[in-house]
């Protein structure tokens, strides 16, 4: 005879381990789900980093002008942009430093190599350094050079040199810098990347307001204040660096080395990728000059309005700039290691990310322009030409990432001519396609073809990819 209640305990107990057999199930479906974007985390971890230092550096050419700007005049504010843009324009040509670096680390990182990794480290510094002197050297006809190009007063003249003939000697410091940086991003050290831009900018930052607002020395306080700041970053980022590979005697590692630093087919590998790199972004600058320079011939509200949404699309870069370096250490690293599975994994999920934060910026700008476009700038005239045309800087946020992306595979993988050839070729499309559009389009047709300059970068990147898969794997 069944006991009272018996029929109802079962029923509770069966009832409880069904319970327990869906929450089991339900939580093994969810780690599932944790598991499938634990690699899109990581790569958010990598390139968090890198955001946020190529966001810090702004704010060192905001703090400049403020701080001469309480102290100084027109001519000191004058001299001070075009002194920073030589600087920038020099630098932006050996900027082949920093990428070049981290496509040949990351592969030997992959490779798990640390002689690999050792040598290219001390290659790139001693380039870096040897540049560095070489400008220092150059240094008088440089500055001739300079001067011969600006269409400034001889009162600005005279303070750009002031400020040039400080700052050049930050040269050496400054390469070398591009060339760790290569190496922490090339060996996924994002974080010391972060901490190395931080220090630099806050260093600048108060050595500038040290030297201009306490000791009275104007613009040659704030060329000074930048130089002991480039010393201090590098000094900072080769104790990083030094520290992370667990170096113990740099002078005994680089005798060890020494064979490898100067291997004859290596050099000869890293002036071939150099070369390339510095030729693209040369023609990368020329792109975006030449879009300005056409934007000046329509009208100086025309010019502004463009120069106020380009600040847009520089922003954005922040952002994309972010997970195409990423893409750069990832590529590298799994063609290193032979892993073709692992390089397609990585361009996949790195490029989604991208895409996703591409349409967010997009969107953003389109928007909020109305709100975004009045807080820089008063001209209601400049205003209503950038509303206008804030579409096509959304457009070109849009469809920009596709090349970032590929740019960061190219340089991972050290495919430096191709990167050169479609740089190239996108940029003569540019001309070609934005002389016409100009006459029947105005700024507009000058906006659609900046849009089809860069999916042509895109474009013609992506058909190189097949021969990266087939020589790199």
């Amino acid at each position: 005879m069944a006991r009272p209640g018996l029929h109802k305990v079962e029923f509770e107990t069966s009832g409880n381990h069904f319970l327990m057999e869906q929450i089991s199930v339900f939580l093994q479906s969810y780690s599932i789900q944790m598991n499938r974007f634990e690699n899109h985390r990581h790569i958010v971890r990598l390139a968090v980093p890198i955001i946020l230092a190529n966001a810090s550096a702004p704010l060192l050419g905001l703090a400049d002008t403020a701080t001469i700007g309480q102290t100084g005049h027109a001519a000191d504010l004058g001299a001070i942009a075009l002194a920073t843009l030589v600087f920038s324009f020099v630098y932006w040509g050996f900027s082949f430093l920093r990428m070049g670096t981290t496509g040949f680390m990351a592969q030997a990182a992959g490779a798990s190599n640390k002689k690999e990794v050792i040598t290219v480290a001390y290659r790139s510094v001693l380039l870096g350094l040897a540049i560095g002197v070489t400008l220092i050297l150059l240094q008088f006809f440089i500055g001739k050079l300079a001067l011969w190009l600006m269409s400034a007063s001889d009162e600005v003249k005279a303070l750009v040199m002031d400020y040039f003939y400080i700052r050049i000697w930050g040269a050496p410091a400054t390469l070398m810098t591009y060339a760790i940086l290569g190496s922490l991003i090339g060996l996924s050290w994002t974080k010391e990347l972060l901490w190395v831009q931080l220090l630099l900018n806050g260093t600048n930052i108060a050595l500038n307001i040290l030297f201009v607002l306490g000791a009275g020395l104007g613009i040659k306080g704030i060329a000074l204040g930048t130089l002991i700041a480039e010393w201090i970053a590098f000094f900072y980022a080769g104790h990083l660096l030094i520290r992370n590979l667990n170096i113990r005697d740099l002078w005994q590692q680089f005798r060890d080395h020494w064979q490898q630093i100067i291997n004859k087919a290596k050099l000869l590998a890293v002036f071939k990728v150099n070369t390339d790199i510095m030729l693209r972004t040369l023609a990368l600058l020329s792109g975006f000059a030449w879009f300005a320079d056409q934007g000046a011939k329509l009208g100086d509200t025309t010019l502004a309005a463009n120069h106020v949404l380009l600040q847009f699309v520089s922003l954005s870069a922040f952002f994309l700039d972010g997970f195409a370096h990423v893409s750069e250490m990832l590529s590298g690293k799994a063609i290193g290691a032979n892993d073709k599975d692992g390089f397609i994994k990585q361009f996949r999920h790195s490029t989604q990310l991208a895409g996703i934060t591409a349409v967010v910026l997009a969107l953003g700008i389109i928007v909020f322009s109305p709100f975004t476009i009045g807080l820089l700038t008063k001209d209601a005239d400049v205003q209503k030409v950038a509303m206008e045309h804030a579409v096509y800087a959304g457009i070109y946020i849009l469809l920009s990432f596709v090349a970032f992306q590929l740019d960061g595979v190219f340089i991972g993988a050290t495919k430096s001519k191709e990167m050169r050839n479609s740089t190239l070729i996108s940029f003569i499309i540019l001309v070609g396609v934005g002389t016409v559009m100009m006459q029947y389009y105005g700024n507009a047709g000058l906006w659609i073809s900046f849009v089809v300059y860069v999916v042509a970068r895109g474009i013609f990147l992506g058909l190189y990819v097949p021969k990266i898969m087939r020589e790199s794997f």
